[in-house]
């Protein structure tokens, strides 16, 4: 038994009480609105057969990788998807990670010195939080997606800056203004970081390749367990931030490496979005389905996720739950995950959602609204 952590007990307590305690929980069975299987490759028996056949070719696939990359976990087989990722995006190198909040970690644990300043959209990422406290490096947040207050905070900064921002944003599904936010990065002299996990595979490579901005970002994160239905994620950038990753980021040097199999997943699912760009055109048809029933969000109209504010944790504990009950799975965003008053239920829509369950939703979700 603990003794003298009662503030442990206490703080569980008292999420219980509030109705927010997090609980670990079986997938549940039901209408999927909650997922990042934004194309449905997770769940895409054509992907699964593909990947079955490259098992069955070289069962050497799912062996584990014995070590750290730096030791004896760097195959030819991630060598050679690394290339094959920084050839798609049009970047000189990548390097791949376990997952998006590892790569977040390595880059901004990493980059910025003691002596630099890392100013972060207030609505970024957990994991870039996490990652400036393993920093040195001053942080400061800028007005979400306010290109006018970013510029007011780098006039003030006399340090070397780097910039974080997602191109689409998880929590209220609303782009960012990546031309605007790379023009004043370069007027700056700042260096501009874009995570995509949120935009990638749904809007083909991303808002980085769609703009061509590859010259203007110097590092953007590409994560797999969302639109690809794989896991991992990479880190696009130059030579020089590859090899200075590879020499001094602790989350990638002190990290055992991914079974092949995790590396040759995304690259079979890199092909298959190729061939299969008739995926996203769906899922941009049930968003346009969605934004029909006119419930009020401050998500982008042509966004996978679709926030709805319901301002109050009891009102909207009860809607998931009532949800639940008509069988679909949605995600409630509680207080104080996010401020208190912006309390809400965030819907994720997908190809293979049909018509018929998108009205049905939001015919329970305007009993709330």
């Amino acid at each position: 038994m603990l003794k003298n952590f009662n503030h442990f007990q206490e703080a569980l307590e008292k999420r219980r009480e509030e109705g927010t305690l997090r609980i670990l929980h079986p997938k549940s069975e039901g209408i999927d609105f909650y997922s990042n299987d934004y194309l449905g490759l997770a769940r895409n028996s054509e992907l699964q057969n593909l990947l079955l056949k490259q098992i069955i070719e070289n069962p050497q696939l799912l062996s584990g990788s014995t070590g750290s990359r730096l030791i004896s976990g760097n195959s030819s087989t991630v060598i050679e998807i690394e290339n094959f990722i920084a050839k798609e995006h049009k970047y000189s190198s990548a390097l791949l990670f376990s997952s998006g909040y590892n790569a977040n970690l390595a880059l901004f644990s990493t980059l910025p010195t003691r002596h630099d300043t890392i100013i972060v959209d207030e609505k970024i990422h957990r994991s870039v939080h996490d990652a400036c406290k393993m920093s040195h490096a001053k942080k400061l947040k800028f007005k979400h997606n306010d290109v006018e207050d970013l510029e007011q905070v780098l006039k003030r900064q006399n340090e070397n800056c780097y910039i974080a921002i997602e191109s689409l944003y998880s929590m209220d599904g609303d782009f960012t203004s990546i031309r605007e936010i790379a023009e004043i990065a370069e007027k700056y002299n700042a260096h501009l970081i874009v995570d995509e996990a949120h935009a990638f595979g749904v809007f083909a490579y991303g808002l980085v390749e769609k703009y061509q901005l590859q010259n203007r970002v110097l590092a953007t994160v590409i994560t797999y367990g969302k639109a690809l239905g794989a896991h991992g994620a990479a880190i696009l950038c130059d030579d020089i931030i590859k090899s200075y990753l590879v020499n001094f980021a602790s989350p990638f040097i002190y990290t055992t490496s991914a079974q092949d199999i995790q590396w040759m997943s995304i690259k079979t699912g890199y092909e298959f979005l190729k061939e299969n760009e008739k995926l996203s055109i769906k899922l941009q048809e049930n968003i346009k389905i969605f934004r029909q029933q006119n419930l009020k969000t401050p998500s982008s109209e042509k966004s996978p996720i679709q926030a709805i504010v319901i301002p109050d944790n009891q009102q909207l504990k009860t809607l998931k739950e009532t949800l639940l009950n008509e069988g679909f799975l949605t995600y409630a965003v509680f207080s104080p995950a996010v401020k208190e008053g912006t309390e809400r239920l965030r819907i994720c829509l997908h190809s293979f959602n049909t018509e018929e369950e998108i009205i049905q939703l939001t015919k329970v979700i305007k009993e709330f609204t």
